[in-house]
């Protein structure tokens, strides 16, 4: 830290805010105290420690969102946030109080050991909301669904063969279930009305996301990912929300740990073991790759769906687009050929997916 810089380390609540300082070049770091968790009190907090050119915060990443962050930004103050995950603790510590994690931030802070997270800008959050609200419906869906299939399960009600569950003949089907008694008959009417209800609000969310993504400064990049087999626009839009630039990434390396889908380490001397994959980072954006990754499963083509999305695509993309299916295939079949289980493969090509999304999302930056 520069000598004269005014280091702040902040423990946001819901209605308070712990504050603590410390002069950069060295010395005690000082409790302030609490101060309400309102826009006036930040700023009067920036006036009293100013001037704001020679302040940098740091607070952690929480419920409370990104208000502060932005506040501080706008009146000139320096503020990162940081991933709660990656803050260092000692080991002994048992006493733990928003006095002590705001003077902790601070002092972290000064010795530059804080890892700081990426904040996206209001409209790329509203993209966030809106695709992570989409997500949340589908696993509503699925759970109506399941009470549907479950009671019937109860009841020895099987699916008549040749109905595929979940069309439209099946829907159809179900609307004709005749329970021997009436209460059962109100269970069945109230699930299938709650089915309908959720996949109403998927479809209404989806349209609000192709709505939204169809203009704007994301719009290329959506389009150009669904150039890839998997990667439909709900999926595209996901990526755009949950990643932000692809520019961020220097590696590719760096976007699969993001994701936490490069393997764990534990080495020392001359042994080396690597375990499972990290699963930290964005669990959305490591979701949404792998159920991705199952497509290429199958033998690489342009069919109809794939062709209509690359239409208008430049050759660049579309070549990226054919070499990942190639690739992607290739590594899928022959994981599965060498004895490992179909999820670890498609956990695999989910990783190697995203070195492919890295590479769309460069290639369309340059071009832009």
């Amino acid at each position: 830290m520069i000598q004269d810089t005014i280091v702040v380390g902040l423990d946001v609540h819901k209605t308070s805010i712990a504050v603590a300082v410390a002069d950069g070049g060295g010395g005690e770091v000082r409790s302030l105290g609490t101060i309400p968790h309102t826009p006036e009190a930040v700023r009067k907090l920036v006036v009293r420690l100013g001037p704001a050119s020679r302040m940098v915060c740091a607070y952690e990443a929480g419920p409370c969102g990104y208000a502060v962050y932005r506040q501080l930004t706008r009146l000139g103050v320096r503020c990162i946030v940081v991933a709660p995950s990656l803050v260092p603790a000692k080991p002994g510590e048992r006493v733990k109080t928003d006095r002590r994690d705001a003077t902790k931030l601070a002092r972290l802070l000064r010795s530059g050991e804080l890892t700081p997270i990426w904040v996206p800008d209001e409209e790329h959050e509203a993209l966030r909301d809106l695709t992570r609200a989409r997500e949340a419906a589908q696993a509503d869906l699925l759970r109506a669904r399941h009470r549907v299939i479950k009671l019937l399960l109860r009841l020895s009600i099987v699916t008549p063969s040749g109905i595929r569950v979940w069309g439209t003949k099946h829907r159809a089907w179900l609307q004709t279930i005749a329970l021997p008694h009436p209460s059962g008959q109100i269970v069945l009417r109230e699930y299938l009305l709650a089915l309908d209800q959720a996949q109403e609000r998927v479809q209404r969310l989806e349209r609000e996301v192709a709505l939204l993504t169809s203009t704007g400064r994301h719009a290329a990049l959506i389009l150009a990912l669904q150039a890839m087999r998997g990667i439909g626009l709900v999926t595209a839009a996901t990526l755009v929300a949950e990643l932000g630039d692809p520019r961020r990434f220097r590696t590719p390396r760096q976007l699969m740990a993001y994701a936490g889908l490069v393997p764990r380490e534990y080495s020392s001397g001359a042994r080396q073991y690597r375990g499972r994959i990290t699963k930290t980072g964005n669990s959305h954006v490591r979701h949404t790759v792998v159920q991705a990754a199952w497509h290429y499963r199958h033998a690489p083509g342009v069919w109809r769906n794939l062709r209509r999305r690359q239409v208008g695509q430049t050759e660049g993309v579309k070549a990226l687009a054919w070499k990942g299916q190639d690739r992607l295939h290739r590594r899928y079949r022959r994981l599965v050929g060498r004895g490992k289980p179909p999820q670890k493969a498609a956990i695999a090509v989910g990783r190697e997916l995203l070195g492919f999304v890295w590479a769309i999302g460069q290639h369309v930056t340059r071009a832009g």
